[in-house]
């Protein structure tokens, strides 16, 4: 059986283990980058099954992002989980708007990630 995929696209270190670690824990196994701009390469040379995509990223944001997933064919599979610290239904509702499949606010409680990353993942 191979292991589900997940890309950690998270320029804060601190977050970002704390990511990996959960990640690792629930086993999947995963990736990571801290720009916006290594993102899409990453994802196209990869193909994650999800993306754990944080809104506000060096060079290129999380929403850009999410909607050049969202547009090219060859990603339509994957999934998105965006992450913010500006957490208002106003950004929620622009990255579901952008095709995001979920969006949780930081900082977040690791039960709340562990059921997102679980529903966006079941068969």
């Amino acid at each position: 059986m191979t292991l589900r995929r997940i890309l950690v696209v998270e320029d804060e270190d601190n977050i970002a283990t704390a990511l990996e670690f959960l990640i690792t824990r629930e086993g999947y196994a995963h990736d990571r980058v801290a720009s916006g701009a290594e993102a899409l390469p990453r994802i196209r040379d990869t193909h994650p099954d999800l993306v754990l995509l944080d809104v506000m990223l060096p060079e290129v944001s999380g929403y850009e992002i999410c909607e050049r997933i969202r547009t090219d064919p060859a990603l339509a599979r994957t999934k998105v989980l965006m992450m913010t610290a500006r957490g208002s239904a106003l950004e929620r509702r622009k990255g579901i708007e952008l095709g995001a499949d979920g969006f949780i606010s930081k900082p977040f409680e690791l039960k709340d990630l562990r059921a997102e990353v679980r529903r966006l993942l079941a068969p």
